[in-house]
């Protein structure tokens, strides 16, 4: 009786599929080199990383000093899909643009 309900347990576990899908959601500070950096480049720079289980959200320019702004844009991200990692390598790749990252 005991494994016949064990097996019914098993069974009904495995039939309800995956459970929910880990997302994070973050908001990266994207710092530029000087006040002369075109932020509306910048942003379409961050943008055009596309991969699945990444969405873009709102962005906004955040002043800091000497007329200098930084970016900060929300992005959310799958955890399972993709790594904060790869995209703040992918966004500080833009050697142009980017002086740093960060996660507000």
């Amino acid at each position: 009786l005991k494994q016949a309900r064990v097996a019914e347990y098993n069974a009904k576990k495995s039939a309800k599929g995956p459970g929910p899908v880990a997302k994070s959601s973050i908001l990266l500070d994207v710092k530029p080199w000087d006040d002369e950096t075109d932020m509306v480049a910048l942003e379409k720079a961050c943008r055009s990383y596309e991969k699945e289980g990444c969405v873009w959200g709102a962005s906004k320019l955040v002043p800091i000093a000497f007329g200098v702004k930084k970016l900060q844009i929300l992005v959310i991200v799958e955890d399972d899909k993709v790594s904060v990692d790869s995209i703040q390598e992918y966004i500080e790749g833009h050697e142009d643009f980017v002086q740093s990252t960060d996660i507000a």
